[in-house]
């Protein structure tokens, strides 16, 4: 009894479900109902400061993403909220972007809380919110539910977490996770990002940027970090970094600073 106890370890579980998992995808996108575009009215900034006709093309990738990508929770029950904005996390960097699909992502799994690398989320050592999985976990995301909910509140600052992760996603859609999102920069932009990326790491690290210092962890982590800051304040982002501003916004083809709140 002990020896399958010590087997059923959240990791063992998560790698029984993919193998069990049917993959197969709706065939049918149904459209958002009334309540859940009220809680995106209610939840998601991004979404309330779009034009009557954005606000449709807004719930038509939303309701593509849902009928796409799987959802569960873990430890945790998850309601239509929970699986609005982890959409909301997913479609806003690519909003500028029509025909944009994950097809590097089939399943989203939330936790609770902060987890582990062992994928636990209880007791200590646990101080991972969002994760892109690679290897066994490839093509699937795990996301903390507190963390997801905090990045979508009026507190949030510069910080979202459903968003750093998928942008993590878009980075490894040309195969490297490596801060460099080919998919989405001009070739000829990739030298003057990478120099304008060192420079501001630097700057980081000698306290002299406002940017969350766990952008210095890689390049992967800054690409991912600058564009939380991006799509949470884009007006302060622009003010404090307009060169980054302005390389973000070539990226994700969306300028949006001079629509936003703050």
């Amino acid at each position: 009894m002990n020896t399958i106890l010590y087997i059923l370890t959240p990791a063992f579980l998560i790698v029984l479900y993919l193998i069990f998992r049917n993959y197969a995808r709706p065939g049918n996108i149904r459209s958002l109902t009334g309540e859940e575009r009220k809680l995106l009215l209610e939840n998601v900034e991004f979404y309330q400061l779009l034009q009557p006709r954005e606000k449709i093309r807004y719930e038509n990738k939303i309701a593509a993403f849902l009928a796409e990508v799987h959802m569960e929770g873990v430890g945790t029950d998850i309601d239509a909220l929970d699986r609005l904005l982890v959409a909301s996390s997913a479609v806003i960097p690519v909003f500028g972007f029509p025909d944009w699909r994950y097809k590097n992502l089939t399943n989203v799994l939330l936790y609770p809380d902060t987890f582990n690398t062992d994928f636990q989320f209880e007791g200590g050592s646990r101080n991972i919110l969002g994760m892109v999985g690679t290897g066994y976990m490839n093509g699937q995301m795990v996301l903390s539910r507190s963390a997801l909910h905090q990045g979508f509140s009026k507190h949030a600052g510069r910080e979202n977490t459903g968003i750093h992760e998928f942008v993590h996603l878009l980075d490894k859609s040309d195969g490297a996770t490596d801060g460099i999102p080919e998919n989405l920069m001009k070739h000829e932009y990739t030298v003057p990002w990478i120099k304008m990326m060192h420079q501001e790491m630097q700057k980081i690290a000698q306290g002299k940027s406002d940017i969350n210092p766990y952008a210095v962890t890689n390049e992967a982590e800054f690409f991912a970090v600058v564009s939380e800051y991006f799509f949470e304040r884009p007006r302060l982002f622009k003010e404090k970094h307009p060169e980054l501003y302005k390389m973000l916004a070539d990226a994700f083809s969306q300028d949006l600073a001079s629509n936003a709140s703050n």
